[in-house]
């Protein structure tokens, strides 16, 4: 599939996660890889619920450049960063639902352990509601290079799989492709508010 076809499948998908309310005001940013140097990444301070191909800037993995000089999202450094650890990473989504951003607050572990759901499966590489899934969750941090830093450490000795949570702030994750990202972001979505509800019902 062309990178063009790519752009326009995420555009699709931007505009289906404002439909939803999963990126509120100018909230959230996706991207998707361009090649093996580049990136093409959503502008800063625009609706993603009515972003066009033209929103999305040209980044360089390596080294977060921009050539054309435009001023891409804030978070930049966690895109490329997921693109430099996973080669075979297509796109990545990174959004501000309430589920993500509640349950990151909620959860004082350092990861989110989902376990007995059938909507597991929705992962990749995931087979039966037996098995438990971790989401990595790590403090938010304004100095977005500290942060990414911190993301590697911990991809040293934990691999990262799938996504990550940011404590009061939301969940990024990404896919082989637009559509695997998408996929993994809706089901992911899913299982947090499962999640919720439970945790609410039993502490009832």
């Amino acid at each position: 599939m062309t990178v063009l076809s790519q752009l326009d499948q995420l555009v699709a998908t931007c505009h289906w996660i404002g439909a939803k309310g999963w990126a509120p005001a100018t909230g959230g940013n996706m991207s998707v890889r361009q090649d093996d140097r580049h990136c093409l990444l959503s502008e800063s301070g625009k609706d993603k619920g009515s972003l066009t191909s033209d929103d999305f800037i040209q980044v360089e993995i390596a080294s977060n450049h921009v050539p054309s000089g435009r001023k891409p999202s804030a978070e930049t450094g966690l895109h490329t960063l997921i693109y430099r650890l996973f080669p075979q990473t297509g796109a990545v989504l990174h959004t501000h639902t309430v589920n993500s951003t509640v349950l990151s607050r909620v959860e004082k572990g350092n990861a989110l352990i989902l376990q007995g759901y059938e909507m597991q499966k929705t992962l990749a590489g995931q087979h039966s509601h037996l098995d438990s899934v971790a989401i990595p969750l790590f403090d938010n941090d304004q100095d977005i290079n500290a942060l990414a830093q911190r993301l590697e450490a911990f991809h040293q000795h934990t691999p990262l799989r799938y996504g990550f949570l940011l404590r009061g702030h939301g969940l990024t994750c990404w896919g082989k492709d637009v559509a695997e990202a998408q996929r993994h972001l809706e089901g992911l979505e899913f299982l947090f508010l499962c999640e919720m509800q439970r945790r609410l019902l039993e502490a009832k």
